[in-house]
């Protein structure tokens, strides 16, 4: 080959050193930068040229043309990514849990600095101190207060325990937003992608560092699935739906109508609701039956990857309304589907059916009390008029639908935080109810079941659970369990982050960019490149010397 074709050697390592180290300083540049993967080049020969062929050669005669830069690529672990996407999301899902389960032992401990475990000892004390003088007019009015006292302290916890859940559910409309504007992003960058290296030339390198980053994201919001097609589009399924398609995103729309009778979000699928026109021409989602993203009855088990996701967390810690004892009355196939898996709900079901069941008991031996008011003097009403709790709205019925069989509406509501009030004639005058028999005798029998109905075990937290308990024990049975659960939740959420953070560690060994290896990478083509500009040097020389001599 001649000298000058010789240059041409010379040049391709020039061209192949300085990209190199471009691409080196490209990597060390994006050191910190999150999401960012090291970018790796490959080098090839470029084709030989024959000089010569005989067969009776065990080869041609040939020789190089230089160096080539066949390709700058990232380096990732395809199992690792999945890996990393799924438990992230496994994290997110107990995290939102756990804290949940915290705020929940907050509405317990404290309330302005008081226990409600305080208040309901108060009213067993004053229920006690009854006993021991039934007619005396301080004993009778502690009793009122303390009943008051009691009720006005649930009320505070079970609001406290509304309110959270109306915290929660401001955040759903927040994320079903993020994960349409991280699909309409993904699909964005496809589109980039494949415009960049449909030509076979280019990879887009940077932007698919982005598009993984997203990946990133979104698996902490729910289970995904994806693939690569051989242009370079990812398709994305989200909860098992289509999601990410090669030209389209099908977005997640909330509704706060038609599934919940306290207006809570629901997130559904667009494109799987029934859809109508009004009048003017608008489209209106009349139906969103069979659009769910979730199927919230679905039993949460790692083993069917049905603990994934921030936003399928959210949806069943707060649940789709405020919960009664009724949920766990009417129906145990319903509660065990419904209520069980919601950590906020199960507590306001099993906490409401405590206060139920302390109103309803005092209630009752009030009203079959020989010293009931009425009771003596059939003039002044009813029994029930005399009892210590009364409920606010006499038309109360359920507002949401518990199965078929009990339809929204159709069951009037016995005592239940929200709808239950003191007796205002007792807050008025304590010593309206005397405890005295027609005799003018104390009525022993009467403060003797009132202790009984705060002893006897009658009651359990919930279908799942037999151990019986009294009033007292059923309280302290109910935070034992909110405890036993919150500890559980946190063992399992401390587990998953050290398995995300171990495989991130593992991620980051070949993602990540090391600056001492950079550094050999930048010497060795800083080498490369000087070696190729000293090689062009010779041949110039060499040229000159020839021309030079030629000439005279």
């Amino acid at each position: 080959m001649s000298l000058m074709a010789n240059l041409y050697v010379g040049t391709s390592g020039l061209q192949t050193s300085q990209n190199a180290l471009n691409t080196t300083a490209h990597n060390m540049a994006n050191l910190d930068t999150e999401g960012y993967t090291r970018q790796q080049i490959s080098q090839g020969t470029r084709a030989y040229q024959t000089l010569e062929k005989k067969n009776e050669c065990i080869s041609w005669k040939q020789i190089g043309t230089g160096v080539e830069y066949n390709n700058c690529k990232q380096v990732r672990d395809v199992f690792l990514d999945k890996a990393y996407r799924k438990e992230s999301g496994r994290y997110a899902y107990y995290d939102i849990s756990q804290k949940a389960l915290e705020e929940i032992e907050d509405q317990f401990q404290e309330m302005n600095g008081t226990e409600f475990s305080e208040s309901l000892n108060n009213l067993w004390t004053a229920v006690q101190e009854l006993a021991k003088d039934p007619t005396s007019a301080v004993t009778q009015s502690a009793l009122v207060t303390r009943a008051n006292e009691f009720l006005t302290k649930a009320k505070s916890v079970y609001e406290g325990f509304v309110s959270y859940q109306d915290n929660l559910d401001s955040t759903v409309s927040d994320i079903v937003k993020n994960i349409n504007d991280i699909g309409d992003q993904i699909k964005a960058l496809n589109e980039e992608i494949v415009n960049i290296e449909s030509g076979r030339e280019e990879k887009a390198n940077d932007l698919r560092d982005t598009r993984n980053f997203l990946l990133d994201k979104l698996g902490q919001y729910g289970k995904i699935d994806y693939s690569e097609d051989i242009f370079g589009n990812v398709s994305v399924l989200f909860e098992g739906s289509s999601f990410i398609t090669t030209d389209h995103v099908n977005h997640i729309g909330i509704d706060v109508k038609l599934e919940s009778s306290v207006g809570y979000a629901t997130p559904y699928w667009e494109y799987a609701a029934v859809k109508e026109y009004d009048r003017e021409g608008k489209e209106v989602v009349t139906s969103i039956e069979g659009a769910h993203l979730f199927d919230l009855t679905q039993t949460v088990s790692t083993a069917t990857d049905t603990d994934i996701g921030k936003l399928k967390a959210v949806l069943l810690a707060r649940g789709d309304h405020n919960a009664t004892y009724h949920d766990i009355t009417e129906s145990s196939d319903f509660y065990k589907s419904n209520i069980s898996q919601s950590v906020i709900m199960n507590v306001e079901a099993e906490f409401d059916q405590l206060i139920h069941n302390v109103m309803t008991a005092i209630n009752k031996v009030m009203e079959d009390a020989e010293s009931n008011p009425a009771t003596m003097d059939n003039s002044l009403g009813r029994a029930s008029d005399y009892t210590m709790f009364i409920v606010s709205n006499e038309e109360d019925a359920l507002a949401y639908k518990i199965d078929d069989k009990h339809p929204a509406g159709s069951i009037k509501t016995g005592f239940t935080i929200k709808n239950a009030q003191v007796n205002p004639i007792l807050l008025t005058d304590p010593t309206t109810f005397t405890y005295r028999t027609i005799e003018g005798n104390e009525d022993t029998a009467t403060v003797t079941a009132l202790k009984e109905a705060f002893t006897r075990s009658d009651y359990t937290l919930n279908p799942n659970v037999y151990t019986r308990n009294d009033i007292m024990s059923y309280y302290n049975s109910l935070i034992s369990q909110v405890a036993n659960t919150g500890d559980k939740l946190k063992s399992v959420a401390e587990a998953q982050e050290q398995t995300v953070s171990s495989i991130s560690a593992a991620r980051e060994q070949i993602v990540g960019v090391s600056s001492d290896e950079e550094l050999e990478f930048m010497i060795q083509f800083q080498n490369a490149y000087n070696a190729s500009s000293r090689y062009i040097n010779v041949v110039s020389e060499m040229l000159e010397h020839l021309v030079s001599t030629l000439g005279s």
